[in-house]
């Protein structure tokens, strides 16, 4: 369907699109429970993803300190991977999917089902790394012997190409006035069906992409520093990421 020339919603002529928003929600959220038996494991598990959202804006410092690229960081690896309550989320995407087919550009919700994706990745593997972990503190290299005992390197690349996929989405949008202006005139039919904080969610999303005017350096960026500290994680290379040597520029360089 179009609204303004714009396509709305899934688009169900392609095998296997319809129902697959509410697969990817089902799945994400029963990976909630995946150590429901387990207080310590859960427990580690919360550690695990403080610990590595902390090495992510760490590794990306020089990119948050930039007033440009600040809200993007902020968006990538506070709100998109441990921002919010969860649970209370999964409710509500599973309670509003069907309007959110019917209502959201079509490709903001391209990049809303490639957010989830990316969730389930990122849940899937966070449980293997915590079976994987050595008993103690999380450290650099305790956390780089459970990365490595989990294995699983074609869904790393997966999870580091979401990345860019959603933030290449998210650019896009954002250079499409029209889009831009449906997102926003969703936002009060958005409250009164029940989906107010995933719109808001997607709103700061595209503000940040908004606000860089281009994200191509930014998303590369990302790209390729995690796809080197996968790399020297799984060589089993000293300081995989990088945190001794000296710090980079705002520019992404060292």
């Amino acid at each position: 369907m179009k609204v303004l020339g714009v396509e709305v919603g899934n688009d169900r002529r392609k095998p296997g699109r319809h129902g697959e928003l509410r697969q990817l929600l089902d799945r994400n959220a029963a990976l909630r429970h995946v150590f429901a038996d387990s207080p310590q494991s859960r427990a580690r598990l919360a550690d695990l993803q403080q610990w590595q959202s902390q090495r992510l804006l760490r590794s990306h410092a020089d990119l948050r300190a930039n007033p440009r690229y600040r809200a993007a960081v902020e968006f990538f690896f506070n709100e998109l991977y441990s921002g919010g309550d969860p649970h209370a989320r999964d409710r509500d995407l599973q309670r509003v999917q069907h309007a959110m087919e019917k209502l959201l550009p079509r490709e903001a919700l391209r990049a809303l089902m490639l957010a989830i994706e990316l969730e389930i990745i990122s849940q899937e593997l966070d449980a293997d790394v915590v079976r994987g972990l050595p008993a103690g503190p999380i450290t650099v290299a305790s956390y780089a012997e459970g990365y490595r005992r989990a294995g699983r390197r074609p869904d790393r690349e997966r999870q580091i190409e979401l990345l860019g996929l959603i933030g290449g989405y998210l650019d896009h949008v954002v250079r499409k006035p029209i889009i831009r202006a449906l997102v926003r005139l969703a936002r009060g039919p958005a409250h009164a069906a029940g989906f107010g904080t995933l719109q808001e969610f997607l709103e700061r999303g595209l503000d940040a992409f908004e606000a860089m005017h281009g994200a191509g350096e930014f998303l590369s960026t990302i790209r390729d520093r995690e796809v080197r500290a996968m790399e020297r994680v799984f060589a089993g290379t000293p300081d995989p990421f990088e945190f001794d040597a000296r710090p980079r520029t705002a520019n992404g360089k060292k």
